[in-house]
C-alpha cells in the first residue's frame, strides 16, 4: 500500500538529520529573508535551501511545487513592476506600459523569499517522516491534539490525491472520458469535485472515530509506541543555526 505521506525516502545526509533541526532551518532561512531585505542575502540563503535539497536527493520532487506557484510570480513582478510605489527609473515599455527597475528588483526580492520558503518547507517535509515529526513535536511538550491536526494537515494532499484516483478509475468505468484536449479534462474535473470532498469528509471522521475508540482523550500518562531515535550531530547542527540566527540580526542592527 502507497504510504499517506509527501515524505521520499533516500539514504542522503538529510534524512538522516532530526526533524527538530530541519523545522529549525525552516524557520531560520524564512526569518534570514525578511530580517534582511537585500537581494543577495535573498540569493544566498534561497541557493543554500537549493543545495540542500541536492544533497538529499529530492530537488526534482519540488519541481512541481515550484511550477504551480509560477503564475503567482509572474503576477508579482507584473503588478510590482508596473505599480511599485517607489518607481523612479523606468527599465523597459511594453504596449504603453513602462515597467520600473524599482519594481523588478523588490519583485526579484518577493520571489526569492517565496522560492525559499517553497525549497525549506519541502526539505522538512520531503526528507522526514510525518510520524516521526509530530512525535518529536509531541515529546517537547506540544499537545497531541494539535499534533494531530498537523499530521492530518501533512497527510490531506496525498490523501486526497489518491482518493481521486480512485474515483477517477470508478467514473473511466462507467464510461465517463477523463483523457483529451483541456476542455474534455476539465468537463470531467467537476464531477470529481464532490466525491473527493465528501469521502475526505467521511475519511476524517472515521479517523477520529478510530481515535476515540484507541483512548486518544484519555487521561493518565502516555507511552511512546516508537522509541526515541538518536541522532549524530543534533545538538552541533541546532548550535550553529541558532547562532547564525544571532549573527543575522546583529547583522540587521548594525547596517
Amino acid at each position: 500500500m502507497k504510504s499517506m505521506t509527501l515524505y521520499v525516502e533516500r539514504n542522503s545526509l538529510i534524512h538522516h538529520i532530526d526533524p527538530l533541526t530541519k523545522l529549525l532551518y525552516v524557520f531560520v532561512s524564512i526569518a534570514a529573508t525578511y530580517i534582511i531585505p537585500d537581494l543577495r542575502a535573498a540569493i544566498i540563503t534561497t541557493f543554500i535551501s537549493i543545495l540542500l535539497l541536492l544533497i538529499g536527493k529530492v530537488f526534482r520532487k519540488i519541481l512541481p511545487i515550484l511550477g504551480v506557484s509560477f503564475f503567482l510570480i509572474l503576477s508579482i513582478i507584473i503588478v510590482q513592476g508596473l505599480f511599485h510605489p517607489n518607481r523612479s527609473t523606468p527599465l523597459v515599455e511594453i504596449g504603453g506600459f513602462t515597467i520600473y527597475k524599482e519594481g523588478i528588483s523588490y519583485a526579484c526580492l518577493l520571489v526569492l523569499r517565496i522560492f525559499n520558503m517553497l525549497c525549506a518547507f519541502g526539505l522538512l517535509i520531503l526528507t522526514t517522516e510525518p510520524d516521526e515529526l509530530i512525535d518529536s513535536l509531541v515529546k517537547k511538550g506540544m499537545s497531541r491534539k494539535i499534533g494531530y491536526v498537523f499530521l492530518s494537515v501533512l497527510q490531506i494532499i496525498p490523501q486526497m490525491r489518491a482518493t481521486m484516483g480512485k474515483i477517477i478509475d470508478a467514473q473511466r468505468s462507467r464510461g465517463m472520458e477523463t483523457e483529451g484536449h483541456i476542455l474534455v479534462r476539465l468537463k470531467s474535473f467537476f464531477p470529481l469535485i464532490g466525491p473527493v470532498v465528501l469521502n475526505s469528509l467521511n475519511d476524517t471522521k472515521e479517523r477520529a472515530i478510530a481515535l476515540e475508540v484507541r483512548g486518544f482523550n484519555a487521561k493518565g500518562k502516555k507511552t511512546h509506541f516508537k522509541k526515541a531515535r538518536k541522532y549524530s550531530y543534533s545538538r552541533s547542527l541546532k548550535c550553529i543555526l541558532l547562532v547564525a540566527f544571532i549573527l543575522i540580526i546583529v547583522g540587521r542592527l548594525t547596517i
